[in-house]
């Protein structure tokens, strides 16, 4: 049983409604975004962010996250390094960074941002 003051997410079957990125942002393809927020920890944001196959570019908050499902190589544009991602991953952003983001399977992550 659990406690009635716990807050329980399904994390890999919540139902996300896809937006279209701004075509400013889009290097490739036709990916969109969805994300779904949790609440917020001690000052920091939570939530469950996706985007579908594509190329897209950020600037990122100061942020840690679990890859949940999915694939992607991350660009980090100012200094040309790549990290590909996958199931099972962390990763930590710092705020300012810019990367280009090209996702092959539909990437699902939950967040922690400042």
């Amino acid at each position: 049983m659990m406690d009635s003051s716990a807050v329980y997410t399904p994390a890999l079957r919540v139902d996300l409604q896809h937006e279209p990125l701004p075509a400013e942002k889009i290097v490739c393809g036709n990916p969109g975004t969805a994300i779904h927020e949790l609440g917020d920890l001690a000052g920091c944001g939570i939530g469950i962010w996706e985007m579908t196959p594509g190329t897209a570019t950020d600037i990122e908050t100061e942020e840690v996250f679990v890859v949940l499902s999915g694939k992607a190589r991350i660009l980090f544009l100012d200094h040309g390094s790549t990290l590909d991602i996958a199931t099972g991953d962390v990763v930590r952003l710092r705020e300012g960074q810019r990367t280009s983001w090209t996702v092959t399977e539909t990437l699902r992550k939950i967040y922690f941002a400042a």
